[in-house]
Parts: C-alpha cells; sequence; structure tokens
C-alpha cells in the first residue's frame, strides 16, 4: 500500500513516498522536490557478521546521467566510478546516521540513494539524506532515531531552506545541517567570509527545519513502519574489567601521557599494556580474550574522559585553547610554481601550487548545468608512511577526496576572479606527518603555497580543528585536536576562515545534546586559535608575491575585434592549433575578443601575438601595407594584406601610366606596397599607384 507525507518549508513543499518503489528493500522512500526525485533504500543481513568489531555500513549516492536526459559523454556510453559529488554526498550521508546505531549492531548494512529524476534548479543531495534517514525509519532495522537534512542558504537577509542553484550562486552561506529532534549531528558548509554568529543562526534555522522532517518521517512510520529487529546487549563482565583495571591502569595512563611520550612511543606503550591485559586470560578462553580488548579500550577512553573533565588536563598537557608548536615555510620546493610547507605538533603538510591555463581548467558534468568546469581544485593525498605504517598507494579514497574539497571550499571564496588573475589553479597537499587535522593543515599549507606562487588571494585562509568533550553536564571545548582526543572525543569540528569570518565549517557530533550555546563558546574559541595561526603563516609570507615563478607560464593579453575569433580559430580550430604547435605557447580567446597567451618563453610570446595580430588586423583607409599577389584577373589583382585579408587592385591603379595586361606588371607571388583607397562593405580597395607617386615625390624633395 502507497503512503505519503508533505513537509513544507514556505518557499517549496518536499513530499516522501513509499509502497510503490523497491518493495523487497527494508525501507525504500522517494523524496520528491518539484521535478526532482530520488530513491533511498535500506537493507541488512539478517544476522551479524562474526569476528567483527566494527559495524559494516556502506553508503553510495548516484546521479545517473538519464536523471538530466543525458548520455554520458566518452567511448564507453555508461556510468563509471563515482565523480567526487557522488562520493562527497554519500559522505554526508554516512556521517550523520553511523554514530545512531546501536553500539552492538554488526550485521552488514547498506544505505543507497539514487537520483532517478533531476530537473534543473534544485540540487538532490540533502533529499537523499532526507530519504535514507526515512528509509531507516520505516524499515525492521534497528535504527531507533528519526533524522533528517536541509541546506541553508542566505540571500537578501534572510535564511532559505534548500535554495536552488541560481539561489545558492546569490547566496553568502551554504551550509547543510542534519540533525534529530534532540539536537544537530552533522554540519557541512562554505561561506563567502561571514561571521560566527551567522553560522550558528543558520544552523538553528536548519534544525528548525529539520524538525519538520522529522515530524512528517515519524507521521510515515506511524502508517507503515516495521517492528525493530532486537540487538543484543552489550556482554560486560564486571569481574574482569576490574581485574583490568587493577593491573593496567596505572600504566595505561602513564603511556597516553603525549607530553612525556611522542605519538608513536606512546602508541607502543599502549599496544604494551593491552598485551598485558589479554595475558589476564587464559589463551584456550578466546571469546573471553576478545572481551577484554573490548574492556582496555573502555577503560582507555574512561581514563581520557575523565581527565578532560574531571582533571581539567590534556593528554599532552595543554590548556584547552592551546594550540601545538607551529612552523610555515614557503618556497621549500625549487621547480614548483609556488610551496608551502606547514607543521602544527606531529602534522605536517607540503603543499605544492600550479599554475596553468583555461584549457587546464577541469571539465564537468553535473546535474547543475550551470557549472561546467573548475578553474581552482585542491587535492589531498595521504600516503601511509605519514602515520608510520605500510600501505597501498592507490587512487584517492573517500577520506581523501572529502579532506580535499572541504580544504578546496576553504580557500575558493578568497580566490581573485578570473579576470585579475586568469590563471588555472591546481593545489596539491602531501601529508608527511599526520595527528590531528591534516585536512586543516592542507588550508593553512595551501594559502601559503598560493602567496607564493603569486596568486592575489583577497585574505589568507587558516583553519584549525577543535575538539568537545561531555558527559551531558561538564563539558570541555579544545583547540588543535589530536589523537585520543578526535577518537574519544564527543564532536569534531573544524573550521576555516580568514581575519574578517569564516570560509569552511564541517562538524561531526556523536551525541545529540550539543546546544548552540556549547557551538557559539567552540567557535569563538576556534576564531582566537585561527587569528594565532594567520599570525605565524604572515611571518613566514605576509602578503601574495608580486612576481610569479620563472617556471610559471607568463600570461600576455592582447584583444581582437569580436568578428575576428572566427578567423583566429579557423575551421575546426586549424588556424590557431597551427599558431600553438609554430609557438608552443597555449592561448584561449574569450568572446568578447580578450585573448590571453600563456608561455614560459618571451620570444615564443612575442612571435605568437604577432601572428594573431596578423590575423586580427583591420584595414584602414589611408594606410600602406606589404602586400603579396594572390591571384590576377583581367581587370586587376587581389592583393593579401595580412593573413585572411584580400583587397583589390584594379588595373587602373597598378601604375602611375597606363597598363595594357595587368601581368605585364604583376606575377602571383610578388610582394608589393599598397595603400587602402576606400573600404565598402567587405571590399577593400587598394591602389599601388598612389604609393609610387608618393616615393617620387619624396625622392624630388630630398634632391632639392
Amino acid at each position: 500500500m502507497m503512503h505519503s507525507v508533505t513537509v513544507d518549508l514556505g518557499n517549496r513543499q518536499i513530499t516522501l513516498e513509499t509502497g510503490k518503489l523497491a518493495k523487497q528493500a527494508n525501507g525504500s522512500v522517494v523524496v520528491r522536490c518539484d521535478d526532482t526525485l530520488v530513491l533511498a533504500t535500506a537493507c541488512a543481513a539478517t544476522s551479524p557478521k562474526v569476528g567483527l568489531d566494527f559495524f559494516p555500513l556502506t553508503v553510495d549516492y548516484r546521479e545517473y546521467y538519464y536523471a538530466m536526459g543525458k548520455i554520458p559523454g566518452g567511448f564507453i556510453k555508461r556510468e563509471g566510478r563515482p565523480s567526487e559529488k557522488e562520493v562527497l554526498t554519500s559522505r554526508q550521508i554516512d556521517r550523520p546516521i553511523r554514530p545512531l546505531f546501536p553500539p552492538t549492531f554488526r550485521n552488514e548494512t547498506q544505505v543507497i540513494a539514487m537520483v532517478m529524476s533531476a530537473d534543473p534548479h534544485h540540487d538532490p543531495d540533502t533529499l537523499g539524506i532526507v530519504g535514507a534517514g526515512a528509509a531507516l525509519a520505516i524499515s525492521d532495522i534497528p535504527f531507533h532515531e528519526i533524522i533528517s537534512a536541509v541546506r541553508v542558504g542566505h540571500i537578501n537577509g534572510e535564511f532559505v531552506a534548500n535554495p536552488t542553484y541560481d539561489e545558492l550562486r546569490e547566496s553568502s552561506l551554504n551550509i547543510t545541517v542534519a540533525g534529530t529532534d534532540a539536537g544537530i549531528v552533522m554540519v557541512e558548509a562554505g561561506a563567502r567570509v561571514v561571521s560566527e554568529d551567522m553560522v550558528v543562526d543558520a544552523i538553528e534555522f536548519g534544525h528548525e527545519c529539520c524538525k519538520k522532517f522529522n515530524a512528517a518521517i515519524r507521521e510515515l512510520v506511524a502508517k507503515c513502519g516495521k517492528v525493530k529487529w532486537p540487538v543484543a546487549d552489550a556482554v560486560t563482565d564486571a569481574d574482569l574489567a576490574a581485574k583490568i583495571s587493577a593491573a593496567v591502569h596505572d600504566e595505561l595512563k602513564d603511556a597516553l601521557n603525549t607530553e612525556k611520550y611522542q605519538k608513536l612511543d606512546s602508541y607502543s606503550r599502549v599496544a604494551a599494556a593491552k598485551e598485558k591485559a589479554i595475558a589476564l586470560v587464559p589463551e584456550e578462553e578466546a571469546e573471553k580474550r576478545t572481551l577484554a580488548k573490548k574492556l582496555f579500550d573502555e577503560l582507555k577512553e574512561k581514563i581520557f574522559r575523565d581527565q578532560i573533565l574531571a582533571d581539567k588536563r590534556r593528554p599532552d598537557g595543554r590548556a584547552f585553547d592551546q594550540l601545538r608548536q607551529i612552523d610555515c615555510e614557503v618556497g621549500v620546493l625549487p621547480r614548483v610554481h609556488g610551496s608551502g610547507l606547514f607543521t602544527r605538533g606531529e602534522t605536517q603538510a607540503m603543499v605544492s601550487a600550479t599554475l596553468g591555463a583555461k584549457d587546464d581548467e577541469q571539465r564537468m558534468e553535473t546535474l547543475d548545468a550551470a557549472v561546467t568546469s573548475k578553474r581552482f581544485m585542491l587535492h589531498y593525498n595521504f600516503p601511509p608512511f605519514s602515520v608510520g605504517e605500510v600501505g597501498f598507494m592507490r587512487g584517492p579514497g573517500r577520506r581523501e577526496i572529502g579532506h580535499g574539497a572541504l580544504a578546496e571550499r576553504a580557500i575558493l571564496n578568497v580566490l581573485p576572479k578570473e579576470e585579475e588573475f586568469p590563471y588555472t589553479m591546481r593545489v596539491v597537499s602531501d601529508i608527511l606527518e599526520s595527528n590531528g587535522s591534516s585536512s586543516m593543515a592542507s588550508v593553512c599549507g595551501g594559502s601559503l603555497a598560493l602567496m607564493d606562487a603569486g596568486c592575489p588571494l583577497k585574505s589568507p585562509v587558516a583553519g584549525i580543528a577543535m575538539g568537545l568533550v561531555t558527559d551531558g553536564g561538564n563539558y570541555g571545548v579544545l583547540t588543535d585536536i589530536a589523537g585520543a582526543e578526535d577518537h574519544y572525543g564527543d564532536m569534531d569540528f573544524k573550521v576555516a576562515g580568514t581575519e574578517e569570518g569564516i570560509t569552511a565549517l564541517q562538524m561531526d557530533i556523536k551525541v545529540t545534546n550539543v546546544t548552540t550555546a556549547i557551538m557559539r563558546e567552540a567557535l569563538q574559541q576556534a576564531r582566537k586559535a585561527r587569528l594565532e595561526i594567520l599570525e605565524k603563516m604572515n611571518a613566514a609570507i605576509s602578503a601574495p608575491r608580486t612576481e610569479i615563478s620563472d617556471y610559471a607560464p607568463r600570461i600576455y593579453t592582447t584583444t581582437i575585434p569580436t568578428d575576428k575569433i572566427r578567423e583566429l580559430i579557423g575551421p575546426g580550430g586549424k588556424v590557431i592549433r597551427g599558431i600553438i604547435d609554430a609557438t608552443g605557447v597555449k592561448i584561449d580567446v574569450n568572446d568578447d575578443g580578450i585573448v590571453n597567451v600563456f608561455a614560459s618563453d618571451g620570444e615564443a610570446a612575442k612571435q605568437a601575438l604577432r601572428m594573431i595580430a596578423d590575423i586580427a588586423a583591420v584595414a584602414e583607409v589611408g594606410k600602406t601595407y606589404l602586400g603579396k599577389v594572390v591571384r590576377i584577373a583581367d581587370f586587376g589583382a587581389f592583393v593579401e594584406i595580412f593573413p585572411g585579408t584580400d583587397g583589390l587592385l584594379h588595373i587602373s591603379e597598378i601604375a602611375e601610366s597606363r597598363v595594357k595586361e595587368v601581368r605585364d606588371e604583376l606575377d602571383e607571388g610578388d610582394q608589393i606596397l599598397v595603400k587602402v583607397l576606400a573600404i565598402e562593405g567587405n571590399r577593400i580597395k587598394l591602389s599601388r599607384k598612389a604609393v609610387l607617386r608618393e616615393q617620387r615625390e619624396k625622392l624630388a624633395q630630398s634632391e632639392e
């Protein structure tokens, strides 16, 4: 039986429907906004995966080309691996729902959101989060929370829920908020340098919208929700827990002291204490040994949380608002266009910036038809040696793509406009060491590298990772989290921005009782840290370099008449490719007639500019040109005065005396001086006689 509910967001209505499509899934919901439809499904295995110590959840979001009435480009006419947008949206669905499953649930679970119809106005990604929350809610999978999400924009002084693509381009804020009725569980944001207060206000607005969605989902559950599967209680053993605590508590507490020990030394000591705890159980009792590992990890978390909440002490001894040691360098890599080395504690990012031409832009096929290319890209790499491990060096995983996208979003809105700096920019962050927020190190290093490359950023950008530990009453907001603070904390809160305000934000919350008052405090504490980091960065490079690297392509700009663009490009691009092949430069031609020539060799650029000028030249009445005879007729000759432009030299204008036959005076290939007498439409009248007369008169004057 079909069931549907509708959510009124004021500016638009969203419909949730179930019972028609994908009925064999544990839960299936279609979310619709105008002509955009997303099918979200949730499925889970009926029995747990034996021996797993983690929850095997997979989330996939896909945007199919048929949804927007397109056939995929390229040789293979079907969708390939997920795009960056699909990967990022999959992460946005995964992050809010994963912490809300029962901690003992170990059944393989998969959530899939498929965009089946896409209009040109609405981004379907947040509909995927809503659909996932609804599909889990009505299913028999033991997901007991009601969760949804909304995108918030800020246009003309007002917050707008789920703005259209066009509205987002005008918005000063693009923030996705996911939440239950009790609180916010995820925030993802990009902004054009906005205040901390505006961000919190937008989160509060988004949370109210989430409550509307949650009420509708609850109504759907009342109509067709299935009985949830039972979940086994957590296995525990109070006697064994006490035995482990007595044996290793002090040793473990000492091992966790990263003020005393470096990261890898600390990890080694913790591992030794863990082996000691496991050894308390005989080898033949395999299940009890597994339980001992779990109880040891619980003791480790308890020590950490007790130190934060009761002792007000962090593992490395820093104050709650204190940064680790920061070092910044620029110009580290001699042959790249710009480079920055950013080190914060045991996290280190080597970041490079490369400048390219317009044809280096990344071409894109997205549901937003207005976005066809990117002139700025930030890519993040996380080699295994950065954490002292051995691993495969393959393509980027979801984490790498997500971290790169966050850092890219942080810098994007401080880049110069294309007309001011017509370069394509690629930034690559290679993480050389990692112990806390390498994505924010990438933001700082990316800003340094771009300024070192001579990119005129509006303002430098810095980022910082914040944390929260709370028991519902007491809490501690931590600046520059590392190690256990990230793993055992209740919130991971990354903030990037300039001195004036925020440009990007990402928040993941494991509990649902974080108030907006705590968020405001965390944002203000993050601002203080951001300003400290910017001060360190300014000491390394206070402003973008005025000259770009000798190894970067220079831009030479000229302007041609718009009606000459076709001639410059030529049939099938033949003419412009000929110039590029002959000179080795890159050429970008804009619709307004502005031509940018990119070249590392100044002589090559000059040659290309001369060739462009010849093609784009316009004949002027009264001006003399050195032309080439290209064709002879009975009535005169056609003379090419510059490439692609011919004029008629009438037989009467060939010489001062009467000419009977044109070939008596001229042959094809002759180079002669001619003067433009008149231009009538596309016809140019030339005279050689006028040039000969002027030469004779000048000679006579010189003899006198």
